[in-house]
């Protein structure tokens, strides 16, 4: 993006290009929106575009504030195989450490990288991934900084990584001790060896096994439809005392929740949701409003 440009522009034709090279984005008037990974022949694989493709597009919706919830699903037999490796092994400069300036670009780089999958944490809409196949390596980290993860019979789930001799490095390790035991995050990371829908579902790190991708995909428009239903101020205040909660003391918790819910209370907003729940009908909720251009 160029120093002039903001998030509330229309893309231009380069980041446009990007982002269709690797997934669609597809809106739809409930308020959800579908990001599907567009590189079967490839395995959904993840080349270093990728990154600030999936960043950019999350933060536009971000800015827009007319998506309510993001569903990120796939097509082919898998959801992603992770990094693409040989895009990595034709330039090796992207992973030279070998003097201290180098080190300092290293880690720049590579703090660049998890920011991009940072990003479905901080958006005030939560992000549901549809999982079919294989999800491996950085499909896993993606996976993992979702809110929710439903996945088909046939899914299954690897922290790769540890075969090429490399600790996984973009934020699963970090968040997958706090979706399931800290156990089976250690044997997932030690082993590297695939874990099944049936375990996934055991373990908490999927919230439901579907039949397959089509029925897992539907499952995950109808969840996301109904919490777009929900008052998108509630979704957003919900979901930032969660991801505190995550990190911190529940003393600390509690008094952030104070502050967080002053500054989110709306009767008005109230009184809509409990009339549309009395009625057993959608709320007529105003979408959150843009966020100002930087």
């Amino acid at each position: 993006m160029t120093p002039s440009q903001n998030l509330s522009d229309p893309p231009d034709a380069a980041e446009a290009c990007a982002a269709s090279t690797f997934f669609r984005l597809d809106p739809r008037p409930d308020g959800v929106t579908l990001l599907t990974l567009n590189r079967p022949a490839q395995l959904n694989t993840m080349t270093p575009q990728f990154f600030p493709a999936l960043r950019d597009a999350v933060q536009r919706l971000q800015a827009e504030g007319r998506t309510r919830v993001l569903v990120i699903a796939s097509t082919g037999k898998h959801f992603s195989a992770g990094m693409a490796l040989d895009v990595f092994a034709s330039d090796l400069s992207l992973l030279d450490t070998t003097d201290a300036r180098r080190r300092l670009a290293f880690q720049a780089g590579l703090r660049q990288l998890m920011a991009c999958f940072e990003v479905l944490e901080q958006a005030h809409f939560p992000v549901i991934a549809a999982i079919q196949g294989g999800c491996l390596g950085g499909a896993l980290d993606l996976a993992a900084a979702c809110d929710l993860r439903l996945c088909s019979a046939d899914a299954f789930f690897a922290v790769q990584e540890i075969h090429i001799g490399m600790a996984a490095d973009l934020g699963v390790l970090q968040r997958l001790p706090k979706i399931v035991a800290p156990g089976v995050a250690r044997e997932m990371a030690f082993t590297g060896d695939r874990i099944g829908a049936e375990r996934a579902l055991a373990t908490g790190l999927v919230n439901a096994v579907l039949p397959d991708a089509a029925a897992t995909l539907e499952q995950a428009l109808k969840m996301a439809g109904a919490i777009a239903a929900k008052s998108p101020v509630a979704i957003a205040g919900s979901k930032m005392a969660l991801n505190f909660a995550i990190d911190h003391p529940t003393a600390d918790a509690l008094q952030q929740m104070t502050l967080l819910q002053s500054s989110i209370f709306d009767v008005q907003e109230m009184g809509r949701a409990i009339e549309a729940w009395q009625k057993k009908s959608a709320g007529a909720f105003a979408d959150l409003a843009p966020e100002p251009p930087l």
